[in-house]
């Protein structure tokens, strides 16, 4: 991490959460190259990057999903509540939809895939500040097909696999902590699908998504 602490007004600060120390060292090396950015924070768990960034706020974090403890889209979601104007990008090899979604939905202002190339990474922290939402293609693609693919009559054919994976287990009785543990997300998460699955049904009850699942066949 650079420490001169004097930061020039035009100047990009830039946070890294990745545990991989290797990997963290070579983003901050590539970060620090550039004449306008510089890294600020370097953190290897979720836990640890929304106490720092809290204490020091950077203009874009690059952020890895698979953290010890708090996962990268949970620690999305806490520094996005507390810091609304920071540029999240995700750098993973995740590259199924719901992960994507559920990244972009809590707060990613952009989602790359690992390997990450020096020159790739250089747009995305400019690109991201100046407005735009970078993907790698292939997540770009399965952003657009998502859309296209959903139906024009919204039931249980309209949610998502993760998605009908949560309801199966409301439906048997499962609670929201339950539901976490056994799919290995936070109940934050469970949440915020539950909301989604509710949006689909166009229903506001859990009786009343149930009750519709079941009328409509699993």
């Amino acid at each position: 991490m650079n420490q001169d602490n004097t930061l020039s007004k035009n100047e990009i600060t830039v946070a890294i959460v990745e545990d991989d120390g290797q990997l963290r060292r070579q983003f901050a090396a590539i970060v620090n190259q550039l004449p306008e950015c510089r890294c600020v924070g370097e953190y290897a768990n979720g836990e640890n990057a929304v106490e720092g960034l809290m204490l020091r706020p950077a203009c874009v974090v690059l952020m890895d999903i698979n953290l010890p403890g708090m996962n990268g889209v949970e620690c999305v979601r806490q520094v996005y509540a507390r810091l609304p104007d920071t540029y999240v990008i995700m750098l993973t090899v995740h590259q199924d939809t719901d992960t994507i979604f559920e990244a972009l939905s809590v707060g990613a202002s952009g989602y790359l895939l690992k390997p990450v190339r020096k020159d790739d990474l250089i747009g995305a922290i400019r690109d991201v500040v100046s407005g735009s939402s970078p993907m790698s293609g292939t997540i770009a693609r399965k952003v657009v097909q998502s859309f296209q693919r959903l139906p024009p009559v919204a039931g249980v054919e309209a949610l998502t696999e993760r998605e009908r994976a949560v309801l199966e287990l409301l439906a048997k009785g499962y609670v929201y902590k339950e539901i976490g543990t056994h799919l290995g997300i936070s109940h934050f998460t469970v949440s915020s699908f539950v909301q989604r699955i509710y949006q689909k049904l166009h229903v506001n009850t859990r009786a009343d998504a149930l009750a519709k699942y079941r009328a409509l066949g699993s």
